[in-house]
């Protein structure tokens, strides 16, 4: 195998496309051109990458860069880590562990039951944090829509932070009737997210049960986005819409979704491993090695 190339991890959760790259004990760094490249291969694919590396010694177990497939940067990616964990606890008796991302701190633990339980931190919603261009005292629902000014088919958004700017549309009935593919991108880039936003539509079927589906800012439709599942629970509690914990169903499964009361958000759900390879981080060369898990 060549030098220029290092090893990397194909996973998902609950079918959110993940690219996990260890990249500990080497000075290399994965570019966003290499990241852009590697998500234009077929065979890898994914939503975001996780990059790996080394942190100071006794303070925390890595530090992690999460690429979107466009090559920008987010601050966070809950299904992501929870790939990151599973791979870190692979051949070992650790459960609990503690990264630093761009977002903070962010704590993780692997259950015994074979879940990961993700702390994504506490959500904010002050207009200057999420950010918006704009502002509203109240951010349990702005003003953005899309479609006829006398009949929107969307309006309305919650928005908050949830480690990325989040926009969530309530609707009633199937999420999947509303074409995510066609308005996902304009309200991605609505000038009212000067940070661009991810856009989720969310159906509350009970205050234990959000479905929704979402347009993942820098990736597009995603099988489940970890951050959105946590934005719509603090977002429907805030609308007294949820309790402050939820099974919320994204396209790929379910997610527990609990809010606690230190305000923070923990999340929980699988991680699952699909196949091994190598890939150049600076060019995004790949070279595929693995089916089978290791």
């Amino acid at each position: 195998m060549s030098e220029t190339n290092v090893p990397f991890l194909k996973m998902n959760g609950l079918g959110n496309k993940i690219i996990v790259a260890d990249l500990r004990s080497s000075a290399r760094r994965v570019t966003g051109e290499a990241a852009k490249k590697i998500a234009e291969n077929s065979a890898t694919h994914f939503d975001q990458l996780m990059e790996i590396t080394d942190a100071p010694e006794g303070e925390l177990d890595a530090n992690i860069r999460i690429y979107n497939s466009d090559g920008s940067m987010a601050g966070a990616c809950g299904n992501g880590m929870r790939c990151v964990v599973a791979h870190l606890a692979d051949g070992n008796d650790q459960q609990d562990f503690l990264f630093r991302t761009s977002a903070g701190l962010l704590p993780a633990n692997l259950n015994d039951d074979g879940q990961v339980t993700i702390d994504m931190a506490a959500p904010r919603f002050d207009w200057e944090a999420i950010p918006l261009s704009e502002e509203f005292a109240d951010t349990t629902g702005i003003e953005l829509q899309i479609g006829p000014i006398d009949d929107p088919v969307l309006h309305t958004p919650s928005v908050a932070n949830m480690g990325n700017p989040h926009a969530v549309f309530w609707v009633d009935g199937n999420v999947n009737s509303y074409d995510l593919e066609r308005f996902g991108p304009l309200l991605e880039n609505h000038p009212i997210f000067p940070d661009r936003a991810n856009i989720t539509v969310a159906n509350v079927v009970s205050p234990e049960h959000i479905i929704i589906r979402t347009w993942e800012r820098g990736a597009g439709i995603t099988q489940a986005c970890g951050s959105a599942a946590c934005a719509a629970l603090v977002c429907a509690h805030r609308k007294g819409l949820s309790g402050r914990s939820a099974t919320v169903t994204v396209p790929g499964g379910d997610l527990l979704i609990e809010w606690n009361d230190k305000n923070r958000v923990l999340m929980t759900g699988p991680a699952e491993y699909e196949f091994s390879g190598f890939f150049n981080p600076e060019t995004g060369e790949v070279v595929l090695q693995s089916s089978e898990a290791g």
